[in-house]
């Protein structure tokens, strides 16, 4: 138990990083919620639309999230070895490939925004709606791969303040411009969901400007100009390409997963798909907590990776554990009382929705613990640049265990939600177990910047 345990100055140390991504996520999620809270006033059509785009939206993010990831990994290891040619070229790599899997997904958003939402519902209230908000939304999807690569690789060299100033700014103005577009204040026409999808592609183009602007104004090492975009070593490019493919294909399949399992719900009626996606946007406020501990972990053991200090790599991921565990128990407290909320923050949506939100809510702040020990787990597999393995055990997870079970239960059964979410939600214990093994097998000690 000793090596879970972390002194005072690691504890500060962690909080010094995690805390600035953390807080940029809370504000975030907390505009966010009041977004949801305005699409909500709309009726249970318009969040369930708005839900079920997003679900598609953040398999195209978290598919670049996973290049990105990858491409600050290389990029903290080579920080640390104090590589700045091999830095650039790193970043280069994430720029070029996040801008051609997101410009994959806005083709395709435009072209097949339908079935996309079809995927999801039959209610044609929900589908109508989606597509009008869809058909504007798509166009933030580039801003947003370009503003990502940024953010990723400013953390990755220690740098969290700019990312949370400009995060805060955008969600900020977001809020503001869903304001005056979904009711048509200060003179503009009332939109409703259409002027949400505005506000969004808006708030998304001011980010990226701001992100590029910090950019060119600070010395950052890994900084290239667009000239030297395509400046990459074959050699360095199939390395960050062989590393971010499991990830890549794991974040795209794990929201993939999500996005199927909310179908799975969307299946019990328009009540459950609106309370899903209210206990979605609530949970956000705490599940902040992963963001944080993320960055903490590519400083914390990829940095003394790259510069060959394996034991202190070692050491940081076992205490990272032990404190994201206890981090984790404290937040499943306020979770727990945040279910209380719920009928206050959304009168106007069904006394069914609102009940489903509260439920799972609740057995979200049970679990809490269980889901950080986990994913702590698949960042210090990350940190490392074993990628194969956290394919292995997230999304393997999801669709080789959690999936085939919930759709049993959904298809073959006829269970009620609760059941269906429960049973998903306890394989979480099995998944748990395995990622600790896998962090016990050490096989991520590993100095990147020197491997073939």
């Amino acid at each position: 138990m000793k090596k879970f345990i972390c002194d005072r100055h690691f504890m500060k140390t962690v909080l010094r990083i995690a805390l600035p991504l953390m807080l940029q996520q809370l504000i975030s999620v907390s505009v966010n919620l009041v977004d949801n809270l305005m699409v909500g006033s709309l009726g249970d059509a318009a969040i369930g639309s708005v839900a079920a785009v997003n679900k598609f939206y953040m398999i195209a993010v978290f598919g670049v999230n996973g290049l990105t990831a990858a491409g600050a990994v290389f990029i903290a290891q080579f920080f640390g070895a104090q590589q700045e040619r091999k830095m650039k070229e790193s970043f280069r790599v994430m720029l070029v490939c996040s801008a051609v899997i997101m410009f994959l997904f806005t083709l395709t958003a435009a072209f097949l925004h339908e079935p996309i939402l079809r995927y999801y519902t039959d209610d044609p209230a929900v589908i109508a709606a989606g597509s009008a908000y869809l058909q504007l939304a798509l166009y933030s999807f580039l801003p947003t791969a370009v503003t990502l690569c940024i953010y990723s690789a400013m953390r990755a060299v220690g740098e969290m303040q700019i990312p949370l100033r400009t995060s805060v700014g955008a969600v900020l103005m977001n809020a503001v411009l869903n304001y005056i577009l979904i009711y048509g204040k200060l003179g503009f026409p009332q939109m409703g969901i259409r002027g949400a999808a505005m506000a969004t592609l808006l708030a998304r183009l001011l980010e990226m400007v701001f992100a590029l602007f910090m950019l060119k104004r600070k010395p950052f090492a890994f900084k290239t100009k667009l000239t030297e975009i395509a400046d990459i070593s074959p050699d360095l490019f199939r390395q960050v390409i062989v590393k971010a493919a499991p990830l890549m294909l794991n974040e795209i399949l794990w929201s993939f997963g999500m996005a199927t399992i909310f179908k799975f719900y969307a299946s019990r009626g328009s009540d459950v798909m609106s309370g899903d996606s209210i206990a979605g946007t609530i949970s956000d406020l705490f599940f902040t907590m992963f963001g944080g501990m993320a960055a903490a972990s590519t400083v914390l053991i990829s940095t003394p990776l790259g510069a060959n200090r394996l034991d202190e790599a070692r050491d940081n991921a076992y205490r990272l554990i032990g404190f994201s565990v206890f981090l984790a128990l404290l937040f499943a407290a306020l979770i727990f009382a945040s279910s209380f909320l719920v009928p206050v923050l959304y009168a106007n949506v069904s006394a069914g929705a609102q009940k489903v939100a509260m439920q799972f809510i609740r057995i979200t702040s049970v679990m809490f613990w269980i889901y950080m020990a986990s994913t702590e787990c698949y960042f210090i597999l990350r940190a490392g640049g074993d990628m194969k393995h956290t394919l292995l055990m997230d999304s393997g997870f999801m669709w080789g265990l959690t999936i085939p079970v919930m759709a049993a239960l959904t298809y073959l059964t006829n269970a009620d939600y609760l059941l269906i979410y429960i049973a998903g939600q306890m394989i979480d214990f099995v998944k748990l177990l395995f990622s600790y093994w896998l962090v016990r097998r050490e096989h991520w000690v590993v100095n990147l910047t020197v491997q073939e």
